[in-house]
């Protein structure tokens, strides 16, 4: 079984126990693969943790929130960086009945759906490290409790692969990693080339993007559609509000690796930028450096991208900046009812 299939098959007992999420069978499976001393970077405001810590803290509320929570994925791929490290990178959703708060996310009482982005470091068969994103956002808007500036983009349940094929990946030939690694590593080293080298030209989108390309952002931005729409609404405001995005690279980090036609990339951060006008997600123009954690996935159709699913930590950014969304969240929602439903769930 070739290295990568090994790594993902290593992942696998973990997954499906989420897949019909039960507290002890989910905890036996990650005492299995999780090294008690990993490096566990989750998103805002979970933060920093280790080891086993990641049940206690991020699982187990989840849980009490959505008790009949099950795990989707529709994209697995696993692949190793030009470092020599290998990673395994999963995109998917996290769905159930929301019936008790969570984060201060008032619950719905109907199916919810949170986007994650989770990417997995492997030693000696065990997880030594875990970058990760839930699309907390995501939730809020459905609960109508997202308290900042609407997207842009459009908001929704976000899809798997059209090709129906994020489960299944491999490489068709030894080369196929690096030319579908190579081919993004160009569009992006082409992107940085604006507005410094010159205008949206330089960027050369049609010769990297399929003319019907999705962008799938995070909550907050939301998915836009085709190379116009990706400009429109969010590229322009982005480039507008950060012209020096791709300029600093002190103290970040990008672990990029490819499978088949999938292409990956995880850094915490991986983005290093300053906010020197406004215009983008309601945001001042403070002149302050700001860091990004932009977990990615794109899939290749021919020689051109077809699809890219984006996860930003959206609310550690507003963090960063002085902004505590959960503070706005509480005032938002102080004239609702914060307590659990009593409404069944499952089988009646």
């Amino acid at each position: 079984m070739p290295l990568q299939n090994k790594a993902k098959a290593r992942l696998e007992p973990l997954f499906n126990a989420m897949h019909n999420f039960d507290e002890n069978t989910v905890k036996m499976a990650l005492a299995q693969v999780l090294n008690e001393d990993a490096t566990v970077h989750m998103c805002h405001p979970m933060g920093d943790m280790h080891g086993a810590d990641v049940y206690r803290k991020c699982y187990q509320p989840l849980l009490r929130a959505i008790p009949d929570l099950e795990r989707r994925d529709w994209i697995v791929l696993a692949g190793e960086t030009d470092a020599g490290q290998q990673w395994v990178g999963c995109a998917g959703h996290y769905v159930g009945t929301f019936v008790a708060p969570w984060l201060e996310i008032p619950p719905t009482g109907h199916f919810a759906h949170i986007r994650f982005h989770e990417f997995y470091r492997l030693e000696n068969n065990k997880i030594v490290e875990i970058q990760a994103i839930w699309d907390i956002p995501e939730l809020m808007m459905q609960a109508n409790a997202w308290p900042m500036a609407p997207s842009l983009g459009r908001e929704g349940l976000v899809p798997g692969p059209a090709s129906q094929d994020g489960l299944t990946i491999h490489n068709q030939n030894p080369e196929q990693p690096a030319q579908s690694a190579g081919l993004v590593v160009d569009m992006l080293n082409h992107l940085s080339l604006h507005p410094q080298k010159g205008g949206p030209e330089v960027m050369q989108l049609s010769r990297f993007w399929h003319p019907r390309m999705n962008w799938y952002g995070p909550a907050g931005i939301g998915t836009c559609r085709g190379i116009a729409g990706f400009r429109n609404w969010h590229q322009m405001p982005f480039l507008s509000a950060m012209p020096d995005r791709g300029q600093q690279t002190d103290g970040i980090e990008m672990h990029l690796f490819a499978q088949g036609q999938y292409v990956a990339v995880t850094g915490w951060p991986n983005m290093k930028q300053s906010l020197q006008h406004d215009g983008w997600m309601g945001i001042a123009a403070s002149g302050q450096n700001i860091n990004l954690r932009s977990l990615d996935f794109w899939r290749i159709d021919g020689d051109v991208i077809r699809e890219n699913w984006v996860l930003v930590d959206l609310l550690d950014l507003y963090h960063q900046i002085g902004v505590d969304v959960f503070t706005r969240l509480r005032e938002f929602n102080k004239a609702r009812n914060m307590g659990n439903l009593n409404y069944p769930v499952g089988a009646i």
